[in-house]
């Protein structure tokens, strides 16, 4: 009997280590998928003040997407994250997300009257913009607008 116990819970202990390695691989890997995530959306600031908004958005060097959004607005829960992805990927655009309850004045400088409002920042200037839920298609199409304008 006692040796049953024994080729028991060696087997058992065998099985238990099984599933402690197949957990830290699953861990490790789900770390690094995590790691490369948190490195591609790095390019998202988000602008608290005016001077945030001069400093990382009209004068950077990259153009900038920004997004005007609210805690409360459920569109915004919808178009942020995709943005977020589609974005991700571009090296050469960032994506500014501004709070529209914490900054009443650039909201009042770029007239935004509902949310999500987006506008597209090249060298200073605002070169597009939308209002509202859109599909990714849309989206697209500013990035790709953006990029164009990167690359000449």
């Amino acid at each position: 009997m006692g040796y049953l116990k024994c080729v028991i819970s060696q087997k058992c202990l065998h099985s238990v280590k099984g599933i402690i390695n197949k957990r830290q691989l699953i861990f490790e890997f789900l770390q690094q998928r995590m790691l490369s995530c948190s490195s591609t959306f790095s390019k998202i600031v988000t602008i608290n003040n005016n001077d945030d908004f001069l400093s990382k958005v009209m004068r950077s060097s990259k153009p900038v997407i920004v997004n005007f959004h609210a805690e409360w607005c459920e569109p915004c829960h919808i178009l942020t994250p995709k943005m977020e992805e589609l974005i991700g990927p571009k090296e050469n655009i960032d994506l500014a997300v501004i709070d529209v309850e914490n900054n009443a004045e650039l909201v009042h400088t770029f007239e935004v009257k509902a949310v999500p409002a987006v506008i597209a920042v090249r060298d200073g200037l605002v070169v597009d913009k939308f209002i509202g839920l859109v599909d990714a298609d849309m989206i697209e199409r500013l990035i790709a607008k953006l990029d164009n304008f990167s690359n000449t």
